[in-house]
């Protein structure tokens, strides 16, 4: 009499079948499909944020210099990171200087404190008040040159988004707002 001995049970192999690889495959594929646009779009607009806040911040930091060092502190357009200029946008990038003559411009005593370069792909704007520049006095009121109030916005713009604005209020204090219209 021999005595039979089942044979022992195979166990399927641990892994993934091939139609369980493609279901996975093909759920990812979809899934990037869906979230590659949106995180693009995300990216944009926090690179738009963050030169707004870049921008504002550079406002409120020319404005405790002139407070600190007791005379007027300007922000102005520069291509070179030297000189001011009139020419052009505030998106080729923009100074920080001492302005003891009132000029408007680097000369004499003046000194370059800190010089932003441009943003890349971003657009900056500003209304009249602010076309060329940004002048806080030793109170730290927001002047121009010629002793009048000085207030505006500089709008913020990467195709395709939403605008932000840097907005300069009466008392020198400056905001951030995102605005409903979308850039060109």
């Amino acid at each position: 009499m021999s005595i039979h001995t089942p044979a022992p049970r195979r166990r399927p192999a641990p892994g993934f079948s091939l139609v369980e690889l493609v279901v996975a495959l093909a759920v990812a594929a979809l899934l990037l499909a869906f979230a590659i646009p949106g995180y693009h779009g995300w990216v944009a607009d926090q690179q738009l944020m963050n030169h707004a806040r870049l921008l504002a911040g550079s406002m409120r930091a020319a404005r405790s210099e002139a407070i600190k060092r007791g005379h007027r502190v300007n922000l102005c357009k520069s291509a070179d990171g030297v000189q001011c200029t009139d020419a052009g946008g505030w998106d080729q990038g923009y100074l920080m200087h001492g302005d003891f003559g009132r000029t408007g411009d680097v000369d004499g005593p003046d000194t370059v404190i800190r010089f932003e370069p441009p943003p890349m792909d971003i657009r900056v704007s500003a209304n009249r008040p602010l076309k060329d520049y940004v002048s806080y006095t030793a109170y730290g009121h927001a002047r121009l040159l010629s002793g009048a109030l000085q207030m505006g916005r500089f709008t913020l713009c990467k195709p395709g988004r939403r605008a932000v604005e840097v907005v300069l209020v009466a008392t020198g204090r400056v905001r951030i707002d995102r605005i409903r219209s979308i850039c060109p």
